[in-house]
């Protein structure tokens, strides 16, 4: 689900995430070629705390200046997942069953490529969602993306 890039830059940072007790949810390069940006999402067991965000930019920041990753100017973002918080990894999906997610593929699955559903099920192969009552399987190999689909509740 990551490009070779991403995967690149998140293998860079896992190592001292993990020192300061931070997860990587997920990296994402987007924008221009020129001049891309480069999104770093973090969590913690109890959340990300405006402290937790800063000081985590720094210790991003000094680890992209000595990657140095593109030629020229790009643009760096730490924050939090998120209440569309990406989904990544076989934990991601195990950890957010019973949620309703979003999953694009690379290749449609009997001629569609959205997907979106409750997380039915979670193992190390795939991930198994209900949409609508309707079963869907979709292999890590085929997720091009994957986001919970942030639902609020206004009636509390």
């Amino acid at each position: 689900m990551l490009s070779a890039k991403e995967q690149q830059l998140l293998a860079a940072l896992e190592p001292r995430a993990a020192q300061e007790g931070v997860q990587i949810v997920t990296v994402e390069v987007v924008g221009a070629r020129k001049s891309p940006t480069i999104r770093v999402f973090i969590d913690t067991e109890g959340g990300v705390s405006f402290d937790e965000l800063s000081s985590a930019q720094a210790w991003v920041n000094q680890i992209m200046d000595e990657l140095d990753p593109f030629p020229g100017a790009y643009m760096l973002e730490v924050s939090s997942p998120g209440i569309d918080r990406p989904l990544r990894t076989p934990e991601h999906f195990r950890q957010h069953q019973g949620l309703r997610a979003v999953v694009r593929t690379t290749a449609p699955i009997e001629g569609r490529s959205s997907f979106t559903g409750l997380i039915a099920h979670a193992d190390d192969e795939g991930v198994r969602l209900d949409c609508d009552g309707t079963p869907v399987s979709v292999s890590y190999s085929l997720m091009k993306r994957a986001h919970l689909k942030g639902e609020i509740d206004f009636s509390s």
